[in-house]
């Protein structure tokens, strides 16, 4: 009886199962069909990528960041010289990836891939090697371009920035740690990302296997087009973790250009110093969301000072561009030919105003700007004394610097913002302070509750932070 009950469960389950894995193989099949083929794009582009080695003289041992010596493969992708150690000769070291832009041997890297080499040496997908001549590198993009003496050279297209959006499929070739000609793939995550240290690239994130050696190796569409240059990676372990960055094509076009016809880049310059705008900051310039950029420094003589921008000033527009976050800003100063005139869309006491500006030309360090004692404590717990050249000369601050300087800081607001003594209070709720009985008159009749802005010197580098009084 019992055998009889089994046969027959068997037999009705045994079509339900058949069913079923007809439906997962089905499924598996659809799916398959869906996933992209990068075999044809491999083959297009492969022979435009190049591996790009470099030599430098031997200079003894240098260590980095400590007395231990840094493992070669860090080297390798930070562009670091290798240490080939005392009185060794020096070997071409592989530290990255390149392509070909045109078929009479111009090809693009990483500046930091090249950076203090002595001969830069190009390898090519059939072995053949060539000395490479730099004919230009912007550090702040990091884009190097070279230049090999050689004819009919296959050469990559370039792509359309405005045709990327997150969720795209893209490509990768280089030479992760030496293995030259791997591809990988993923989709685009991002656009236009910002990171810390690197203000003039909205970067496109990616999710493509990004590791040492693929360096200054095309990101490329379906097509076969370059869409960017692989620069960066986030990791805390020193390989791939998930994140990786590369410089989209139209600013990477814009920089090769000036590059082959001057050897640097020229970018637009405001000189100022901004920040971002939070919710208590939006709240307290009469903002109903955060948005812009927060001006903290106007650097005296520059542009922005002959526009009649002031700091306080939140520019939420340039150039007919929306400024959403501040490094928006740099990207699109960065972006515009110096001596362009253009318009300036300020917040400035809770109203917009449009302000005309001559953009400058990027200085060459990169940078964006350059009596009795009378002792007072009150309702943010703190001891404020004028700003007289002394504590000028102590700071190393500039002569038009003025304000109050934070000599004391008992309980109360001050303390827990994070003011410290040495620090210089030039604003308060906006307006600007030059002795001890004009901010304390300014601070008796702010509201309790309230965000109030404060702006701050401290060690020489401008920010607007904020607090409230209580009630």
């Amino acid at each position: 009886m019992h055998n009889r009950y089994v046969k027959q469960l068997r037999d009705s389950i045994t079509p339900v199962l058949g069913i079923l894995m007809l439906c997962m193989l089905s499924v598996r099949a659809f799916a398959a069909q869906d996933l992209p083929d990068f075999t044809g794009l491999f083959k297009q582009v492969s022979p435009a990528v190049v591996n790009i080695s470099t030599t430098s003289k031997p200079k003894g041992r240098q260590y980095y960041g400590g007395p231990q010596e840094i493992p070669e493969i860090w080297r390798e992708f930070f562009g670091l010289p290798m240490d080939p150690g005392p009185r060794e000769k020096a070997q071409p070291q592989s530290l990255g990836s390149g392509f070909i832009i045109s078929s009479d041997g111009y090809i693009v890297t990483n500046n930091h891939v090249i950076e203090g080499a002595d001969e830069i040496l190009v390898r090519f997908s059939d072995r053949l090697e060539l000395q490479a001549e730099l004919i230009g590198a912007d550090k702040l993009s990091d884009i190097a371009l070279l230049k090999v003496e050689a004819k009919g050279l296959p050469a990559i297209s370039w792509g359309k920035r405005s045709e990327l959006e997150p969720g795209q499929w893209v490509a990768a070739i280089g030479s992760p740690f030496g293995f030259d000609y791997s591809i990988t793939k993923g989709i685009i995550s991002a656009v236009n990302r910002n990171l810390p240290q690197e203000s003039y690239v909205p970067f496109i994130q990616t999710d493509v296997p990004i590791n040492p050696g693929n360096s200054g190796g095309p990101l490329l569409n379906m097509d076969g087009e370059v869409i960017g240059i692989n620069s960066q990676i986030y990791t805390r372990s020193g390989g791939f973790m998930g994140l990786s960055f590369a410089i989209p094509v139209d600013h990477a076009e814009n920089v090769i250009k000036q590059l082959k016809e001057k050897g640097h880049v020229s970018r637009g310059w405001l000189g100022v110093i901004v920040q971002e705008v939070n919710k208590n900051l939006a709240e307290s310039f009469g903002l109903n969301k955060p948005k812009g950029a927060l001006v903290a420094e106007v650097a005296a003589g520059g542009p922005a000072e002959k526009s009649g921008l002031e700091t306080g000033d939140i520019i939420v527009e340039f150039n007919d561009r929306e400024i959403h976050y501040s490094a928006d800003l740099p990207v699109a100063v960065g972006n515009t030919k110096p001596g362009d005139k253009t318009d300036l869309v300020v917040v400035r006491n809770g109203r917009e105003k449009t302000l005309k500006v001559e953009v400058g030309e990027l200085p060459n360090d990169g940078s964006p700007a350059r009596g009795a004692s009378v002792q007072s404590k009150n309702r943010m717990g703190i001891v404020i004394e004028p700003l007289d050249n002394e504590y000028r000369n102590k700071l190393r601050l500039n002569e038009n610097v003025q304000g109050l300087i934070v000599t004391d800081i008992d309980d109360g607001p001050g303390r827990s913002i994070g003011l410290r003594p040495g620090d210089v209070i030039t604003h308060i709720d906006r307006q600007a302070v030059n002795n001890v009985n004009e901010f304390n008159g300014i601070l008796r009749k702010l509201e309790p509750g309230k965000p109030i802005s404060l702006r701050i010197i401290r060690r020489g580098v401008p920010n607007y932070i904020t607090f409230t009084l209580s009630r």
